[in-house]
C-alpha cells in the first residue's frame, strides 16, 4: 500500500493530467454528436476484434473436437451412400438390412516407398474389426485389413506387389486387376484390361465389386496413360491415383456383414 502511495506522490502530476484530459475527452465526446457516434463505432471496432480474436483462438482449441464431429458425419454419410448406390442397383433385392457397416480410424504408422507398404491404424477386435475388411478414405481406396490385436490393425495398402484387387472402367465397366509395380506412390496399374474397351486419358477408375471386400464403385483414380500388352490382347493402364497416400490421417473401415457367409459359401464350393 505504501508503495502504491510514493507511486501517485511521485507521478502526481502526470497522473492529474490524465484524469483531467479524460474527464475533457468524455465531456467533448458527451456533447457533440459526431464525436460520440464516431466513438461509439471506433469501441464496437475495438471490442468486435477483440471479440473476434479470442473467438478464433477458441476454435483452434475446439478443432480436434470439431473434426471428430465431422469425421462421425462422413461415416455416417458414407455408410448411407453405399448401401444405397447397392440397393439401387438391386431392384429385385430387400435390403431392409444394411450390407456394408462404416467405421472411422485414425492412421498412426504408414508406409509407401518399400515394395510392400502397410498402415497401422487405431481400431482393433475390441471395434469388431476383422481380417479382409476394406480400407478406403474420403478420396478412394487403401488397403485391405491385413492382422489385427485388440486396439490396432494393419492394412495391406494398395501400394504392395502382394495386393490385387478387381477394378474396372467407370464409363464402360470394363474390369482389369489392380496392383502396384512398386515406382511411385502416386500410380497403380491396371491389368488385363480387354482391347476392346473405349480408353480416355481422364476416364475414372473404380472398384468393380466382384469381390466381397469392396463394394463397386469406389473411387481409385483416373487413367493417366496406356498401352498394350504384349499379347495385343489386354491393356495396361497407368492409374493416377485420388488419393495422396503421404499425408493419409483419417481412414474409414469397410464391414461387409455378408462376409462370413460368402466366405463359407466359396469354401463349400472349394470343397
Amino acid at each position: 500500500m505504501q508503495q502504491i502511495l510514493n507511486f501517485v506522490i511521485r507521478n502526481k502530476t502526470f497522473l492529474l493530467f490524465l484524469l483531467l484530459f479524460g474527464l475533457a475527452l468524455a465531456l467533448t465526446i458527451q456533447s457533440h454528436s459526431y464525436h460520440k457516434s464516431q466513438f461509439i463505432n471506433s469501441a464496437n471496432s475495438l471490442t468486435g476484434g477483440v471479440y473476434g480474436t479470442v473467438n478464433s483462438v477458441g476454435q483452434y482449441f475446439d478443432l480436434k473436437e470439431q473434426n471428430d464431429l465431422l469425421i462421425e458425419e462422413n461415416e455416417i454419410l458414407r455408410k448411407q451412400v453405399i448401401n444405397s448406390t447397392i440397393a439401387s442397383s438391386n431392384i429385385n433385392s430387400n435390403y431392409d438390412d444394411e450390407r456394408f457397416a462404416i467405421l472411422s480410424a485414425e492412421v498412426y504408422k504408414n508406409s509407401y516407398s518399400a515394395s510392400n507398404n502397410y498402415l497401422t491404424i487405431n481400431r482393433g477386435k475390441r471395434d469388431s474389426v476383422a481380417q479382409d475388411y476394406g480400407v478406403i478414405s474420403s478420396k478412394g481406396i487403401v488397403g485391405i485389413i491385413d492382422n489385427t490385436s485388440r486396439k490396432f490393425s494393419t492394412v495391406l495398402s494398395i501400394l504392395s506387389k502382394k495386393s490385387r484387387i478387381n477394378a474396372k472402367l467407370k464409363t464402360s465397366d470394363q474390369s482389369g486387376s489392380l496392383t502396384w509395380n512398386g515406382d511411385s506412390p502416386y500410380y497403380v496399374q491396371l491389368e488385363d484390361v480387354s482391347k476392346f474397351a473405349n480408353l480416355q486419358v481422364g476416364d475414372t477408375i473404380v472398384t468393380g465389386g466382384q469381390s466381397a471386400i469392396f463394394p463397386k464403385g469406389i473411387n481409385i483414380g483416373t487413367v493417366d496413360s496406356f498401352e498394350s500388352d504384349e499379347s495385343g490382347d489386354t491393356y495396361t493402364i497407368e492409374v493416377k491415383l485420388f488419393n495422396d497416400f503421404t499425408t493419409l490421417q483419417h481412414v474409414y473401415i469397410i464391414k461387409n456383414n455378408d462376409l462370413e457367409e460368402l466366405i463359407n459359401l466359396e469354401a463349400q464350393n472349394d470343397d
